[in-house]
């Protein structure tokens, strides 16, 4: 099943390099970090917090890109996102490495090996779901050599991961100048803010490569690479902006309900998620503030519906939330689900704050 990460528990870095000394300059990555992040924080797309998105543009060394990752990796525990732009080059051992700034061809020290990511994200990550996308010469290498056994292509995944590659472990990427993306992730982008007609109301990894397969190679393109394991391509980047509703929902509650992509409450893990997904579901509902007002039958104004869902903190009483929700759509033992959430949530924030004040005590 597809799910959207929660946003309060996942993070994403952004690693980008078009300035070179040595190596041919990549105006267009500049471009390619500041549209991703502007995504990853679309309220239709992972809606991450503005600071749990990091962008590292030109990095002067290795080890500030490996900081980054494995500071995100320690905080993430739903979801970590992990992007690459700039030249990919393949060292003496047929590994890929990410160019810096000061990379020089054959000089191996100038670089960042990618195994070195790929280290803090097995060994340093609290996150359950890892996504690497690399839109780089020779992505495919990190996969793992194409022409050898599946086995050894599975070792070069992370565990619970999808690994998204703009190209063959023998392909070069494509940057056409002028363009104000590179090529694969302008169609990535592009899959993103259109959706996909014909597919499901989530953008989930499988849904985003396949078309990506596609659209590339009817381009002309080279065509992208992944390896998902343990359900990794289940991960949702984004709501197909295709399958939005296109009309309010029916006027009568519950009716075509369970046809209704709505949010999953058992994926919801912190605060920040939980109003995140409340706010989805009058998206999904298709209905106004007042619309859902009007089908509370009058026990919840359009300025409630506003307040509640610009909180950051949980409300004290479940009354108002299950009004909004029944309003909008959601079934019963969804709201159930909602309200168990909820409670999980406040108990979780209670023994959070007793243990800061047993703390400020001593």
């Amino acid at each position: 099943m597809s799910v959207l990460p929660d946003p309060g528990a996942s993070r994403a870095v952004l690693v980008g390099t078009g300035r070179y000394e040595h190596l041919e300059p990549l105006p267009a990555v500049a471009n390619n970090l500041r549209a991703l992040a502007d995504l990853l924080c679309d309220p239709l797309s992972l809606q991450l917090p503005p600071q749990h998105v990091t962008v590292v543009e030109d990095p002067v060394a290795a080890h500030t890109v490996v900081g980054a990752v494995r500071q995100a990796a320690a905080e993430a525990t739903d979801t970590l996102v992990v992007y690459f732009a700039g030249h990919g080059l393949v060292d003496g051992q047929d590994q890929l490495t990410l160019a810096l700034p000061h990379t020089e061809f054959g000089r191996i020290e100038t670089a960042l090996p990618y195994d070195w990511v790929r280290q803090v994200l097995l060994l340093d990550s609290r996150a359950e779901r890892h996504v690497v996308i690399l839109d780089c010469c020779y992505s495919g290498l990190a996969l793992g050599r194409m022409s050898v056994g599946s086995g050894l292509a599975d070792q070069a995944a992370v565990e619970g991961s999808f690994l998204l590659a703009a190209a063959a472990e023998t392909r070069t990427a494509l940057a056409p100048v002028g363009e104000t993306y590179t090529a694969f992730t302008s169609a990535l982008l592009d899959t993103l803010r259109r959706g996909v007609p014909g597919a499901p109301a989530l953008l989930d990894l499988g849904v985003v490569y396949r078309h990506l397969r596609l659209t590339m190679e009817a381009r002309g393109h080279p065509v992208p690479q992944a390896r998902d394991r343990n359900s990794g391509a289940q991960v949702a980047l984004a709501r197909n902006h295709a399958k939005l509703p296109a009309a309010p929902a029916s006027a009568a509650p519950g009716v075509d309900a369970g046809e209704r992509p709505w949010p999953d409450p058992l994926a919801i893990r912190t605060v920040t998620g939980f109003f995140t997904a409340l706010a989805d579901v009058r998206v999904i509902s298709g209905l106004t503030h007042q619309a859902v007002s009007g089908r509370s039958a009058g026990r919840i104004s359009a300025g409630t519906v506003s307040r509640l869902l610009n909180r950051s903190t949980l409300p004290a009483t479940w009354g108002t939330t299950a009004v909004y929700l029944s309003a909008c759509g959601v079934p019963d033992d969804q709201i159930t689900q909602w309200q168990a959430v909820w409670q999980q949530l406040r108990t979780q924030g209670t023994s959070a704050d007793a243990t800061t004040l047993c703390d400020n005590l001593r």
